[in-house]
């Protein structure tokens, strides 16, 4: 976010130092930026025309017989314009700062919102409330809740392969100290899942749940 003081600070210097009514332009005051341009323009080019006539009545004089016109009046209209418009640029440049350093005129910094509270889960060995249970079951539609076990019925090619994900099973199941039943009939192996020591459900029911079911997923693609 642009700093209203450090803007208003470069317009000045435009107007003072480089170009009256540019850095009034930029302020956004259209208007006033653009009558100082035009004045100091008409400025400038009076100030030419008085340059270019001096020069050609000097060299005239020098290598011709050329009579002399008064034109110090162009050089003066052109210094008086020129002056205004700084002057008047100036006092934009002033008025800009005042502006800029009144209390408020620097909005305040723009704060992203609040991170929203951290969401509180039930720990691994405690039992679920019916809520959980309910919400933990709406992510794994393939699996059946029986009072307090969770089940699903697996069904391979053949009993190679079924072996093959039993294996896999087994192997998580000790490492997370969490064994579910299993019922192995040739090509097809049913998972029982509950947690004896917390009384029914527990998220290990469910984290291993949805291992399983990822592994099943693995083998079957």
């Amino acid at each position: 976010m642009k700093n209203p003081a450090d803007t208003a600070a470069k317009n000045a210097l435009l107007n003072i130092l480089f170009f009256p009514g540019l850095g009034t332009l930029r302020s956004g005051r259209r208007l006033a930026g653009a009558a100082q341009i035009v004045i100091v323009l008409a400025g400038s080019v009076m100030l030419v025309i008085w340059l270019y006539n001096v020069l050609s009545q000097y060299y005239g004089q020098m290598f011709g017989d050329v009579q002399t016109a008064p034109v110090g009046w162009i050089g003066v209209t052109g210094g008086i314009l020129f002056g205004i418009s700084w002057l008047w640029a100036s006092v934009t440049s002033l008025s800009l700062f005042r502006e800029a350093s009144r209390p408020g005129a620097v909005p305040p910094p723009v704060l992203p919102p609040p991170p929203p509270p951290p969401r509180t889960f039930p720990a691994a060995n405690m039992k679920l409330d019916e809520a959980d249970i309910q919400g933990a079951l709406a992510g794994l539609p393939q699996w059946r809740r029986n009072g307090d076990i969770i089940s699903r019925t697996f069904q391979f090619k053949d009993f190679v392969v079924a072996m093959k994900f039993v294996n896999a099973v087994a192997e998580a199941a000790e490492s997370a100290q969490h064994h579910p039943d299993v019922d192995i009939r040739w090509n097809k192996v049913t998972l029982a899942l509950t947690t004896h020591d917390a009384g029914g459900l527990t998220e290990k029911d469910f984290a291993l749940a949805r291992y399983c079911d990822g592994v099943a997923s693995g083998i079957l693609a």
